[in-house]
């Protein structure tokens, strides 16, 4: 059997296309190899053989040969355990970056010259305190005044002190809504990559459709699902759409969604649909169970039926009914609440929510270490182990939250307080069942009484600068009350023994162990004198950044490792697109010269055979 007379030019020029189509790929990818996102593409091909029914009749001695090359389509190099492996890692850092980011906004508080300044001021107290022994100054109005002042410095700074971690804590919570800047919060952001990954589902599907493998809006998709993975932590799955799954709506086998069926119901060949893609965000539900609510559900219905959003406000504590504005600590609660999107993969409609409260046993909480929005709501929500914050109940919660340092602030203030009104007090009489509780020389700037104390509203006694409260000079002897207070002043926290004692020997009242809620206070101060607290307070800032900037960087160094494996796959390399190339264009050379071949071979068939015996 002769082959057909124009075959071999079919395979030469099936051959000169393939390699013009690589070149051109070459091309696109070394034009690309610098634009953030772009993936590695190549050309997919396949032989081309015999498929007419006229070959089952051929003879079966003769040896068959295809018919070329058959571009196949145009697809990227990617790998899908990487790029799984890249997102996953990508939460981690992006959560140990938004911790760091709240440290360093904290280091600026608790940083040497704001601990210096309280110390230098404690210092101070100790100083007057040191200088007014002396019998003859004691009734000096002049130095009183000085002490009055020195224990106001030190208020001050605490009260400043507190004011600058309610602005960072207002800055963090900004950074999450968005609400009242002219940047974008998380809200903000991760609502728009939703909405972005939602709308390019839709163009990418219909362009494959028809024919257009629209790789370049598929970097654009593949680059916001590396985004939003910073955000949160998210699964993403590419699936059929219900015509194509291959199950009808009984949830029976159905072939024909799949595959191309003879008139007997058997395949003969597979149809090639688009898949869809969707993404959902893990969670932890009250039982530990990892759950999910999808955000992106691929193509299903219309406009933004296939998406999801999140929304996160502030209600008032006392009256959830109210939105207030501004965050606040103590009058606000913060609402994180997921929606689904509004279909499932099937058409039916849902609307599955998932709202994050500050954790607490038995509710719903995001994984650990899942990204920048879960670091921001664990700085405002989480006091660490010491369980300062009453909501903070799960074990293993160790994240000092920009609660436990404001605890940590208002441990000192109300234990300072507290030790220098029941020493003073416990000098307004030398009768210890009749001393005068209103001789207190530190207050509640909002109410002036000498309860509920904090670094946020610590204050003089108003009594005290009018004149009508004075540091006491009953007792043994009239400096014996100056005598106690500069001794306290150098003591450590909670005291040995349980009470601290005057220079008499005997236990102050109040100061004796007897009172729980006291002794439960001092116990806080773990053995520290107010001025070495204030010390103890940033070398735990210290330890937690200087642990966390290492877990940043371990965790940046683990994500540039998989990003180099991802860029392996799926980045351009100049020197192997050059290869390429010079492979390329030797095929194209090797074709050129096969089609000339075989021009000439049909020159010689055509034009010199059966000349002779003319």
């Amino acid at each position: 059997m002769l082959r057909a007379t124009f075959a071999g030019f079919s395979t030469a020029y099936s051959a000169l296309q393939a390699s013009q189509k690589r070149l051109d790929i070459v091309g696109q990818n070394l034009s690309n190899m610098n634009t953030p996102g772009y993936t590695r593409q190549a050309l997919k091909t396949s032989s081309l053989n015999y498929t007419h029914p006229v070959a089952h009749y051929t003879n079966g001695s003769e040896t068959s040969v295809g018919f070329g090359v058959h571009m196949d389509k145009v697809t990227q190099l990617r790998d899908p355990y990487l790029d799984a492996q890249y997102r996953d890692q990508i939460r981690k850092s992006g959560y140990s970056d938004g911790i760091q980011t709240a440290f360093d906004r904290l280091a600026g508080i608790f940083d040497e010259s704001e601990i210096n300044g309280i110390r230098k001021a404690f210092a101070d107290i100790e100083a007057t305190l040191l200088n007014m022994q002396d019998a003859s100054k004691i009734n000096d109005p002049i130095y009183e005044s000085e002490l009055r002042a020195r224990m106001q410095a030190l208020t001050n700074l605490l009260n400043d002190a507190d004011r600058k971690i309610t602005e960072a804590e207002k800055d963090e919570y900004t950074r999450l809504d968005g609400e009242s800047t002219t940047q974008n919060g998380a809200e903000q952001n991760i609502n728009e990559i939703i909405k972005q990954i939602g709308n390019l589902n839709r163009q990418i599907k219909d362009n494959q459709i028809f024919g257009q493998p629209s790789l370049e809006l598929m970097d654009e998709r593949n680059m916001l699902l590396d985004e939003l993975a910073s955000y949160i932590p998210i699964e993403v799955t590419y699936y059929k759409d219900k015509d194509h799954d291959g199950i009808d709506e009984n949830g029976n086998p159905a072939p024909g969604e799949n595959y191309y069926l003879d008139s007997n119901g058997h395949p003969y060949a597979k149809k090639d649909w688009p898949d869809d893609l969707r993404v959902d965000m893990l969670y932890v539900d009250k039982d530990g169970v990892t759950q999910r609510i999808t955000l992106v559900e691929g193509t299903v219905g219309n406009k933004d039926d296939n998406i999801g959003h999140l929304d996160i406000h502030l209600t008032d504590k006392a009256d959830p009914t109210k939105k207030p504005l501004t965050y606040d600590h103590s009058t606000t609660d913060i609402n994180v609440i997921f929606t689904s999107a509004k279909l499932d993969s099937k058409g039916n409609a849902k609307n599955d929510t998932l709202t994050l409260e500050t954790d607490k046993d038995q509710t719903s909480r995001l994984p650990d270490n899942s990204g920048s929005l879960q670091a921001g709501l664990d700085m405002l929500w989480k006091a660490g182990e010491n369980k300062n914050l009453q909501d903070d109940t799960i074990a293993g919660n160790s994240v000092n939250g920009y609660g436990f340092y404001r605890n940590q602030l208002d441990t000192l203030a109300e234990a300072f307080a507290t030790v220098i009104n029941k020493i003073n007090i416990a000098g307004s009489s030398n009768d210890p069942n009749n001393l005068d509780n209103n001789q207190f020389l530190i207050a509640n700037r909002d109410n002036n009484t000498a309860t509920g104390i904090t670094a946020a509203n610590i204050g003089i006694n108003i009594e005290w600068s009018n004149g009508s409260v004075h540091v006491s000079k009953s007792g043994e002897s009239a400096n014996e009350t100056i005598l106690n207070l500069h001794k306290a002043m150098s003591a450590s926290w909670p005291p040995k023994g349980g009470a601290f004692t005057g220079m008499n020997g005997q236990p102050i009242p109040g100061l004796d162990g007897n009172d729980p809620d006291i002794k439960q206070l001092l116990e806080k101060m773990k053995d520290n004198s107010f001025s070495d607290f204030t010390n103890y307070t940033a070398t735990i800032l210290a330890n937690d950044s200087y642990s966390n900037k290492n877990s940043l960087k371990t965790n940046i160094t683990v994500l540039n490792g998989i990003q180099e494996s991802r860029d392996s796959v799926s980045g351009v390399s100049l020197d192997e697109e050059a290869a390429n190339m010079m492979v390329y264009m030797s095929a194209y050379n090797a074709a050129s010269r096969l089609m000339t071949t075989l021009d000439e071979a049909l020159n010689i068939l055509i034009n010199n055979t059966g000349l002779v015996g003319r």
